[in-house]
Formats: structure tokens, C-alpha cells, sequence
């Protein structure tokens, strides 16, 4: 009874309090009070100190209430998105005094998000396209932005009706923490069915469609459905008027007929992305600006559904066409008007191109351009204006205002980003020096320099000029990425009796030989310099085994690109009783060979020119082995070589490259003994013909790279290759012929003594042309076997599109064509006589590898010995090109 007594008096002293102090305050009549506490009521994970500054309100401000200030408080901590509830109470403590309560409610926390209705290989895909952040408030701001981020995820692949929603479920593991479902439903993909233009005269919807690069109608093809229907319900006469004009066929009107009924375009994309179309609505106001049309416009554009799909109407007004009638310079003092005029080559009565005159005046990608002109002299603060000072009728007067500037010089020039390549390396490359005048020519040939090292990501070599004005110089910094292109190859197997089957090779792309013997610097090998060491080993078991070493410094003597390159091998193969594995080899040939190279870059006809002189040295041993057809089983033949070779290398990215050409020719000679011994080699042994092997060898090597549309890219390449002698009788010897087929990896066939050639579709050293040579022997007349070619012709087209170039991984896929063939003399020669393949191919450029290929090769035609096509192949390659 007691206490039922004191609660009753609690709630009676409480009710009497508030109603004290509401009957205090005046809402009409606001007056000021001195704040003397501030409390929060709610917080679970915020702060109540970085809450409470929020509002803008801190004890002792006197603030009127009801007023501004607590309206003020209140937005201010909404807006802050942490809060589902603000609510701010008073209460009065004295006269004059109160006490501030913020009622709050905070908003749960984010622990996961899910998807429903998407399928698991794109959630992760999905996921990258949302800036959710596990463990961070979640607010309505950041769920819409989420729902509208996955809605244009799936409209850029073309499900436009596609519908997003979302739903919150507590965390039971984790106070105040929600997980947020996306239920998605993409319904179907809507494809452009039409594209329809309104108002266009002067050029037919197929000259304007093929403008619009990203835009494109779904395949179709209703050419022959159409013309049934044509010659079903027309006249004879008026159909073929449809596509005759005046006795003769109207082109323009047959290739506009079959572009409205025949879209076989694989490489454009049928769904409606609205960045790309906006982007191809200028393209096509762009090729009407090319072609004269200076006013054209597009009045309007509408998208709706049609046969389940969209259908795009673009209104065109296309102006009349404009010609060029006065073009004057305003502004020149370096360069005449005629040199000028020159390189912007259009003339008075030239149809109006404003397409023209932008790349003639800013950039032309030949580089004959007006800004080339001035920045490659170093003019960087250059700028030309073209101003049509007159327009009359349908002829414009321009005027192109040129600003000279001072000569720009380089002041610094800064390297970031080269985290295992020493500063030597990359400076030494460098052709924009400080202290010389700014070149653009110098700044893209720098650029493709560092690109071509193979130790930076050819994609984001970038470099950014910081022009000082005040001083007239500049400032370049080179951003680089470094990549890690050392290779590794390793393969290997256990052939039962006869051994370890594999390879194993390294190489080090970015050697320091000055850092080897100090361990302390290795990061976690010595690399740094730009040096090259080279090591390999292939075996099967004891009957082949081949060792390779080299090491090349790029920069002999620090000063000039001089790269000296030394080397050797050695190779063995054996003939092997595979029925008695364990007996002794009955025969064998070994090859011995070591060289020095020394190559350094021309400066004439251009800087892409290099020229390679190296010396070689080869001793082939036979003993007792007549597997490979070489003319002899017991001989030894010493070959001693002169090469020289000269390259010219523009291509502008060494793993994918997209322009530029890649173009060799090569002199291989040894020393006319034949002239000097005075031997008559008609009465003398093959044995001893070939103890010191002389002939002449010219090798050319031609590859060009040419962009078609993106980073879809043609590259065509053609070989050739002859062997000759000195003087007529002696021959070539029958070491370092030619032989075609397969992958062109000659080492994994065991072949010695040969240039492998690869021909994809045939099977792996197939062409081998055979030769019969005379020789003298015991005083009579002996006949020997050769075999490969000393003439070799070779063509290759291949289309190439890159699936990544991400420089951990590149990754491209190919069509090619090529056809090839040796022959041993001048007599069977036949230029026409190619052994013809196709197919398809991939490759994947990985640091650590190299690159590794497969193709799938269709031959069309016999190899010798047979009388059936080869048919189709399978090629793998590591670790180099199909040459």
C-alpha cells in the first residue's frame, strides 16, 4: 500500500513539473534561454560528443525558443544520412536556463549485400559496378544509387526493361546490422530492330548507319524473302526500274537496297546504350560537316518498340553544301604562308571539311599536320584558331589565326613508377632532354621506346608535359607501371626407359650482372640494368639433350646503344635400341656453335633503323648416324659465319601491337674456300667437300600492322629465304636448309642442322624437299641424299582482337591465312606452287611465360609423299612467334 502510495505521488509530482513548464513556455511570444546541457537519448555505435557538435548548438549559447536554431540543428543532423528519427526536446532547469534532449534513432549499418535473380558468374561483375561499403550506414541515398548502378549495368548490355528493387533483413550475428537483398529481373534483352531516317537527301540510311559505330540493327538478312515478294505482286517494268535509271544501273540505289535488307555486321552491337548512341548521333553530324554540309543538324530523334524490339527515327536537316573560296593566315612569322598552305592542303572551290581542317591544323596521325609542324621546332604554347570571317551564298572565307609563343625548353624531366628498373635505363632511352627545345616527335618517339623495353605496361607509358608559361619552359613527367617479363618455361615427363622428356629455360629480361655477387641487392633476383641472360635445357631421355646460354648488354659502355651479345650451344642427338634402352648408342650428331653480336641503332633513314654484324662459329659432328638424311654418317664440317643484319622496327607495342611494321633483312657468309684452296670439288669426296661448309644465305622478314576498326587489327607478313654458293659445283652443304611445317619449334622435334619454318596446318617439318648431289668417292662417282630446301617463300595473313591487355595477361584471338614451300634449286622454283592453310588461333602473352599459342590449321593441299590435303592440325607453341 505503501508503495502503491509512492508512485502515485512520483506521477502526480511529474505531471505537476510538465505542466510547469509547458505552461512556461509562450509559443507566440519566443524569448531566449542559456543552454546549460546537451544530451543524447538512442546513440548505440555513434559518438554522443561528435553528435552533439553537429547541431551547431554548444552549452552556454543562448538560443531562442521556439526559433531558427533548433530547425537549424535538426537539418543538419539529417542531412548528415545517419539517422532514421530526429527529435529534439527541452527542458526547462531555471529561469532562463534549459536543458536540450536529442531523441535519435540511428540507421542500421550494412553487413552484406545479395542478389537474387543473377546469375553467379556476374555477381562478382556486378558487385564492382556498386560503391556499397560493408560495415558503413546505409541511407536511402546510397540504396538508390545502388539500384540505379545495377539497372544501367544490365541497359548497357541491353536489357532496357530491366527491374530493380531491394528489401532490408536484419542481421541476427550483429546488432543494428541489415543485410540488403537486390531482387533483380532483367526480363529480356531488347535488340534494335530498325533505324529509320527522316529528311536525308543527299546520302542513303546505309551511307548514314555505317557513321554509327556503336549503334547498329540486329543481324538480318531478307534479301531474297523481299525480292520474291517484289516479283510477285509487281510488274515486270516497274521492278527492274527500281534498280535501273536511264538504261544503266544506279549504284548508290542497289547498295542502299541491300543495306536495308542485309546486316551481317558481327562486330557491332545490336542493344541501345544511350552514351554510345548520343556519341553517334555527332558522328553522323560530323560526316555531314566532311562533306560540306556546314549547317547540318539532327531536329529530332525518337525511340520506341517495334516487332518486340526498338526502333530509332532520327529527323536530319541537312543545309546546303559549302565550298572553301578564300583561306588567309593571320599570325605566322616562323613559316610562310606558302609552307603553310602547303601542309593544310585544300584549295579554293574544295568542298567545305571542317573534319579536314581540324586534323590538318591539330593532329593528323601521319603527323603532317600544322601543330606537328610548330611543336616538333617547340612551339608547345602554340594554338591556331580557324575563324570563317564570311559566308556568302555557299562559299566561306576563313581565316586561320595562329599564336606562335615562345620556344618552349625543357626544364625537368621526372620518372615515377619504375619500382625493380634502375633511372639509367629508362634516361638512357629518353629523347627529351632538359635543357634542349621541346619536341612532340621527341615525346611519342620516347614513348615508343619505353613501350618497346618490355619492362612497363606498353598501355599506360604516359607522359604528361606541365607547361611554365612564365618562363617558357616545361616540365615532362613520365608515369610509368612496371611488369615483371621475366620467363620461365618448364615441361616435363618421365619417359619410362628413355628418361626425362621436357624443357626447363629461364630468362632474366632485366639482368644486372653488376648486382649478381651482391646478394643484398637482389629484389629477389638482380635485376635492374636492361641486361639479358638467357638459359635453356631440352632433353628426351639420351636421345636428345640441348643446352643454350647467352647474355646480352644493350648499352655497351654505358653511352650508346651498342648491344653486345655473346652466346653458345650445344646439342646431341643419338640413335637410340629402344627394344635394349640400357646398350650403348649406336650412333650419334652433335652441334657445338657459340657467337658475339654486336647491333646498334642508325640514325639514318630514321631512328627505327638498327644494324647487327655478329660472328659464329659451328661444328657439326657425325658419327655413325644416318637418321636425318645429311649426306654422310661418319664426317665432321666446321662453319664459319659472318652475319650482318639490317631492321627497321616501328610497331607500337611489342606484345599487341595495332600500326607500324616490323622489316629485316639478313646476309649470313662464309669464307669462299672454294676460291682459295683450289680444290677441284668434282673429284673430290662429299666428306671432305664439306669439312669447311661455305655458301651464302639472305633472309627478309616483312610484318605490318594496320588497324581496321577498334582493336580489331590485320597483320601481314611475308618471308624469304635463299641459300647459295660461290661458284657452280659446290653447293650449300647440307646443314642450315629450310624446312617448313607445324609450329616452326624445331628443338621439340629433335631436328639439328636446319631452319625450322613454321606452317601452320601441315604437320611439324613435313615440307623437306629432297636433293640428290654427285661426289667423288674411291674413284667413282657416289650419289648422296639431302634433304631440305635452299629457297623458301612464305605469306601470312592474320585478323587479331584482344580479349585482354591486362599486362599480366594479354589475351587475343586470330583467323589466319598463309601458304608456304621450299624447293632445293632455281630450276624447280615456282613462286605459285604454295602449299595453302587457314584456321584459328589464340594467344596468351603471361610475364612469367612468354607467349603461349594454340592453333587449329586447315591444310588444303598435299605435303610431298602424299596425295591427300593434310588436313587440320593442332599447333601449340611457348615462349616465342610463329616466324
Amino acid at each position: 500500500m505503501k508503495n502503491i502510495f509512492t508512485i502515485i505521488l512520483l506521477i502526480f509530482a511529474s505531471t505537476t513539473l510538465s505542466a510547469q513548464i509547458n505552461k512556461s513556455l509562450d509559443y507566440n511570444n519566443p524569448r531566449k534561454y542559456e543552454v546549460v546541457e546537451i544530451q543524447t537519448k538512442g546513440l548505440e555505435y555513434l559518438d554522443s560528443n561528435a553528435v552533439v557538435s553537429i547541431t551547431g548548438i554548444r552549452v552556454g549559447d543562448r538560443i531562442d525558443i521556439p526559433g531558427d536554431d533548433i530547425s537549424f540543428a535538426i537539418k543538419k543532423l539529417w542531412r548528415q544520412g545517419l539517422f532514421a528519427d530526429v527529435t529534439i526536446l527541452y527542458e526547462i532547469v531555471d529561469e532562463g536556463k534549459i536543458k536540450l534532449i536529442l531523441d535519435l534513432l540511428e540507421r542500421p549499418r550494412l553487413t552484406q549485400y545479395t542478389f537474387r535473380g543473377v546469375k553467379k558468374s556476374k555477381q562478382t561483375e556486378l558487385s564492382d559496378e556498386l560503391t556499397l561499403v560493408k560495415g558503413r550506414i546505409l541511407t536511402d541515398a546510397s540504396i538508390k544509387n545502388a539500384e540505379l548502378n545495377i539497372e544501367r549495368f544490365y541497359k548497357g548490355k541491353g536489357f532496357l526493361n530491366v527491374e530493380v528493387s531491394s528489401r532490408q533483413r536484419p542481421d541476427t550475428l550483429i546488432g543494428n546490422g541489415v543485410e540488403l537483398i537486390f531482387d533483380v529481373d532483367k526480363k529480356n534483352k531488347v535488340k534494335i530492330q530498325e533505324i529509320y531516317f527522316v529528311g536525308n537527301k543527299e546520302f542513303g540510311d546505309r551511307r548514314l548507319k555505317s557513321r554509327m559505330k556503336e549503334t547498329s540493327e540486329k543481324l538480318k538478312f531478307t534479301l531474297f524473302s523481299d525480292i520474291f515478294s517484289r516479283a510477285l505482286h509487281s510488274k515486270p517494268k516497274n521492278y527492274f526500274q527500281f534498280f535501273f535509271k536511264q538504261d544503266s544501273v544506279s549504284p548508290n540505289r542497289l547498295l542502299d537496297y541491300l543495306g536495308e535488307h542485309v546486316n551481317v555486321n558481327f562486330f557491332k552491337s545490336s542493344k541501345l546504350v544511350k552514351s554510345d548512341y548520343e556519341a553517334d548521333k555527332e558522328a553522323i553530324i560530323a560526316f555531314y560537316n566532311s562533306k560540306g554540309f556546314r549547317d547540318a543538324e539532327i531536329t529530332y530523334d525518337s525511340i520506341f518498340t517495334e516487332k518486340g524490339g526498338l526502333a530509332i527515327e532520327i529527323g536530319i536537316y541537312e543545309g546546303k553544301k559549302y565550298y572553301f573560296r578564300d583561306l588567309n593566315w593571320e599570325g605566322n612569322f616562323t613559316y610562310s604562308d606558302k609552307v603553310l598552305s602547303t601542309i593544310l592542303s585544300i584549295e579554293s572551290g574544295d568542298v567545305y571539311n571542317l573534319e579536314k581542317i581540324n586534323r590538318k591544323l591539330q593532329y593528323d596521325p601521319t603527323g603532317n599536320d600544322i601543330s606537328s609542324l610548330y611543336m616538333d621546332n617547340g612551339y608547345l604554347f602554340f594554338n591556331v584558331t580557324p575563324v570563317e570571317v564570311r559566308v556568302e551564298n555557299d562559299s566561306i572565307d576563313v581565316e586561320l589565326r595562329i599564336s606562335e609563343g615562345p620556344q618552349a625548353t625543357i626544364n625537368q624531366v621526372n620518372i615515377s613508377g619504375n619500382t625493380r628498373t634502375n633511372d639509367h635505363v629508362i634516361i638512357r632511352e629518353l629523347q627529351t632532354i632538359p635543357g634542349e627545345k621541346f619536341s612532340r616527335r621527341d615525346l611519342i618517339e620516347t614513348q615508343r621506346r619505353l613501350s618497346q623495353l618490355g619492362y612497363f605496361n606498353p598501355e599506360t607509358v604516359n607522359p604528361v608535359p606541365v607547361p611554365n608559361p612564365a618562363d617558357g619552359t616545361v616540365d615532362i613527367n613520365w608515369e610509368l607501371e612496371e611488369v615483371s617479363n621475366d620467363q620461365i618455361q618448364l615441361s616435363g615427363g618421365w619417359g619410362g626407359q628413355i628418361g626425362f622428356v621436357g624443357s626447363l629455360g629461364i630468362t632474366f629480361n632485366n639482368f644486372s650482372l653488376q648486382n649478381f655477387m651482391d646478394f643484398g641487392n637482389w629484389d629477389p633476383l638482380p635485376v635492374g640494368d636492361g641486361q639479358i641472360l638467357s638459359l635453356s635445357f631440352q632433353a628426351n631421355g639420351r636421345q636428345f639433350q640441348s643446352y643454350n646460354a647467352s647474355f646480352t648488354e644493350p648499352w655497351l659502355g654505358g653511352k650508346k646503344p651498342n648491344a653486345l651479345t655473346v652466346g653458345g650451344s650445344y646439342s646431341y642427338r643419338a640413335n637410340i635400341n629402344f627394344r635394349n634402352p640400357r646398350a650403348d648408342a649406336t650412333g650419334s650428331f652433335t652441334i657445338a656453335r657459340g657467337f658475339v653480336s654486336l647491333s646498334r641503332r642508325l640514325k639514318w633513314p630514321d631512328n627505327f633503323f638498327t644494324l647487327a654484324n655478329s660472328i659464329e662459329y659451328s661444328k657439326y659432328t657425325i658419327n655413325n648416324f644416318a637418321g636425318l638424311q645429311l649426306g654422310c654418317t661418319d664426317c665432321e664440317a666446321n662453319n664459319i659465319l659472318f652475319k650482318t643484319t639490317l631492321a627497321r622496327n616501328s610497331v607500337d607495342n611489342p606484345i599487341f601491337p595495332r600500326s607500324g611494321s616490323n622489316i629485316s633483312l639478313s646476309l649470313s657468309l662464309t669464307p669462299p674456300y672454294s676460291l682459295l684452296n683450289n680444290k677441284d670439288y668434282d673429284r673430290i669426296s662429299f666428306d671432305e667437300s664439306i669439312n669447311f661448309i661455305e655458301y651464302h644465305k639472305w633472309m627478309f622478314d616483312a610484318s605490318f600492322f594496320n588497324k581496321i576498326v577498334g582493336d580489331l587489327v590485320i597483320n601481314t607478313r611475308a618471308n624469304f629465304g635463299l641459300i647459295g654458293s660461290y661458284q657452280k659445283g659446290v653447293g650449300v652443304g647440307p646443314f642450315e636448309r629450310f624446312t617448313l611445317g607445324g609450329s616452326g619449334l624445331g628443338g621439340q622435334n629433335f631436328l639439328l642442322g636446319s631452319e625450322i619454318i613454321g606452317l601452320r596446318g601441315y604437320e611439324d617439318n613435313s615440307l623437306r624437299p629432297t636433293e640428290f648431289v654427285t661426289s667423288f668417292e674411291g674413284g667413282e662417282t657416289d650419289v648422296r641424299t639431302l634433304t631440305g630446301g635452299t629457297i623458301y617463300n612464305k605469306f601470312v595473313m592474320e585478323l587479331r582482337y584482344p580479349i585482354s591487355l591486362n599486362p599480366s595477361a594479354t589475351i587475343y584471338v586470330l583467323g589466319f591465312g598463309e601458304a608456304g614451300n621450299t624447293w632445293t634449286n632455281f630450276k624447280d622454283y615456282n613462286p605459285y606452287d604454295l602449299k595453302r592453310s587457314a584456321g584459328v588461333g589464340a594467344r596468351i602473352f603471361m610475364p612469367a611465360f612468354g607467349t603461349i599459342g594454340i592453333d587449329w590449321g586447315y591444310g588444303f593441299d598435299p605435303a610431298p609423299g602424299t596425295n591427300v590435303a593434310s588436313g587440320g592440325q593442332i599447333h601449340f607453341t611457348i615462349g616465342n612467334q610463329i616466324r
